[in-house]
């Protein structure tokens, strides 16, 4: 054991040499992969925002909000015993072309989510369908996270790894709960602000709709098509298998790669309603990477002038 201890003491030594010589980098620890954290004691929030279906489970068992955040459609075909029910439209503003964006009145805010039981203190359980739905899950944690509660997680793999663990014996929510807003724009960029920030070449922007979309095609009411000029496309499900987990991490890092996106970029993604970019923005986060979701996203851009807020089809 020393003397292995002692071999790696050496091999730090000398890649520190060579790297102050300007021959090969150095690559700090939290830089690499890491995997989801895999049991309730080995969450830290500030840097998780996914967490396994093991650590998810510890959780409820310990007492946190459940929020089933899936949409009405599978709601129906099964429900979740002492969950907290919301739809992604329950937060968001209620008409187009601003139908992605968060509600920004901070009273009804609150008045929703006590009544979800949300409070301060206690931490949330977000579940949704990765395979069938849309990333709500992911939507509603970046929204709690931009609202200021900082133990808000999502699961890799869904309910479905959630309940592979045992029967979830979910405490009902203690109602109302005392959370109040204190929003952040850390997570969160504005169309005026993605706008005049295009010309920055350290900016990735990227579209995670559906390559038809990002093509221009318009299934889902954008008044438009096409998409913001400089935008990479990358659909947020090919981050996703079939089980519903998130592919592994390395894998979903050199993908990242690919598109030019580095810890040193600012990353903005973007998609219909500012709900599959919500998802992405999550999972990124917890990566240790530097993204915004842009909530407006096509319905709002789409909406504006072409000449001011152009958008280009391949």
């Amino acid at each position: 054991m020393k003397l292995a201890s002692r071999k790696l003491a050496n091999i730090l030594l000398f890649s520190l040499a060579l790297s102050s010589a300007g021959f090969i980098p150095v690559t700090a620890p939290e830089a690499l992969a890491r995997e989801v954290a895999v049991s309730a004691a080995a969450i830290d929030y500030e840097r998780d925002w996914v967490v396994s279906g093991r650590a998810a489970y510890e959780l409820i068992q310990q007492g946190a909000l459940v929020i089933d955040a899936r949409g009405d459609d599978l709601k129906k075909k099964s429900k979740i015993a002492n969950a907290s029910s919301v739809i992604w439209q329950d937060l968001a503003e209620p008409d187009l072309p601003t139908k992605g964006r968060l509600l920004s009145d901070p009273n009804v805010v609150n008045k929703k989510l006590q009544a979800l039981g949300v409070s301060k203190d206690r931490p949330i359980v977000v579940l949704a369908d990765p395979v069938n739905g849309w990333g709500e899950d992911g939507r509603i944690t970046w929204a709690l996270r931009t609202w200021g509660h900082d133990k808000v997680v999502v699961v890799d793999g869904g309910l479905a790894a959630v309940q592979k663990e045992g029967p979830l014996n979910i405490q009902p929510p203690k109602t109302p709960g005392d959370f109040v807003v204190a929003p952040t724009s850390k997570w969160e960029i504005r169309k005026e602000e993605l706008k005049q920030s295009l010309s920055n070449k350290n900016l990735v922007v990227l579209d995670v709709r559906e390559p038809r979309e990002y093509e221009g095609k318009t299934p889902y009411g954008e008044s438009r098509g096409g998409h913001v000029p400089g935008a990479k496309g990358l659909w947020y499900k090919d981050f996703i298998g079939k089980d519903g987990k998130l592919l592994p991490r390395a894998e979903i890092e050199k993908v990242l790669a690919s598109k030019g996106i580095t810890r040193d970029s600012e990353v903005v993604a973007y998609c219909t309603g500012g709900i599959r970019s919500g998802w992405f923005t999550t999972v990124l986060n917890d990566l240790g990477y530097n993204v915004r979701n842009y909530a407006g996203s096509m319905w709002e851009w789409s909406a504006q002038p072409a000449a001011e807020y152009p958008l280009v089809k391949n």
